[in-house]
């Protein structure tokens, strides 16, 4: 048996093929959170407030138990004859309920696992590493907790989840990258920095990768894209690691070549010049990277002004503010 939440949630029997979907929302909500607190306790005051929220029903207690007697008759049990021994899915304790998943296994369990292990052998066997990552998102079928009542419980680890879910495609990618995969993964992160425009690491990678297929111009104009997103939304510059990862590819770094077997993929380089012959880029290029260099500048300029004035002004507010008051004359 599997109980999945990467997705609507759900309980799968993995001999049969047999899929067992709940169906309320609020029947999901319940199923949901007792599978993220698997093992514990629920309280029946937390998971009154994970169905209804801050409109709870005047009979809210029985009315949870109504759920709960339901949920119970949804799980399977074994078919007599089978030789399994009874397994009583969820347990009333004296102050909630509690999930015991016996042999059973959860989706979000197995994708975590298959995910650390992906990251742990990216640099040693970065092939093994992308298969292992792939395998681990092949576990998501949407969203998590798809359509359930966002209760707390639910919300939360919705939120957790999904931020593994985009760390282990950093990490897919990356591992894609020391494998000298590069033009096969450009399409999927132009995807990646469009759904999710505030990621800078998904621009890093993209940058990378187009870097190496040979298309430089636009991995500067990736970096410029970012940029406007990162201004337009937070008000802020992309972070130090984007900047020099333009930097290196404004200087054409050797270290942002394809790695060999064993070498590790780099990570921004802030490149010190040296007394190196330059490097004559082709026309077209030569020209977008004097563009390129033209604007940053009278950007940083701007930037400086504007600083400037900034200080001009709370140097003569700080003068106002501390000069002596005159005292008042006596009448």
């Amino acid at each position: 048996m599997q109980f999945r939440i990467l997705g609507p949630v759900e309980v799968h029997d993995e001999r049969t093929g047999l899929r067992i979907l709940p169906t309320g929302a609020k029947q999901r909500a319940l199923l949901g959170a007792l599978v993220v607190k698997s093992g514990q306790t629920v309280s029946a005051h937390r998971l009154i407030d994970e169905l209804w929220g801050e409109h709870p029903p005047a009979n809210a207690a029985n009315a949870l138990q109504a759920h709960v007697a339901r949920l119970r008759r949804l799980l399977p049990v074994p078919h007599a004859g089978s030789g399994e021994p009874h397994h009583e899915w969820i347990v009333t304790r004296s102050l909630g309920y509690v999930l015991r998943l016996g042999r059973a296994t959860t989706d979000a369990e197995r994708f975590n696992r298959l995910a650390a292990e992906g990251r742990a052998a990216a640099v040693s066997d970065p092939e093994h590493a992308a298969e292992l990552l792939r395998q681990a998102l092949a576990f998501w079928r949407g969203p998590a907790l798809e359509d359930s009542v966002r209760g707390d419980i639910c919300a939360a680890e919705a939120a957790q989840l999904e931020e593994n879910r985009l760390t282990a495609l950093e990490a897919l990618y990356d591992a894609c990258l020391r494998a000298a995969r590069h033009d096969e993964i450009t399409g999927e992160l132009e995807e990646l920095t469009a759904d999710h425009p505030m990621r800078e690491r998904f621009y890093d990678l993209l940058m990378v990768a187009l870097y190496r297929c040979g298309r430089q111009v636009e991995a500067l104009g990736v970096y410029d894209r970012a940029r406007k997103h990162l201004v337009h939304e937070l008000g802020v510059e992309p972070g130090p690691v984007l900047r020099g990862r333009m930097e290196a590819i404004l200087n054409h770094d050797p270290a942002l070549a394809a790695p060999g077997p064993t070498e590790p993929f780099p990570a921004a380089v802030h490149r010190v010049p040296g007394p190196s012959l330059p490097y004559l880029a082709p026309a077209p290029y030569q020209e977008a990277t004097v563009l390129a260099l033209t604007d940053e500048i009278a950007r940083l300029r701007r930037h400086v002004d504007r600083l400037s004035l900034e200080q001009e002004a709370l140097i003569r507010r700080f003068d106002r503010l501390s000069a002596p008051v005159a005292p008042a004359q006596a009448r």
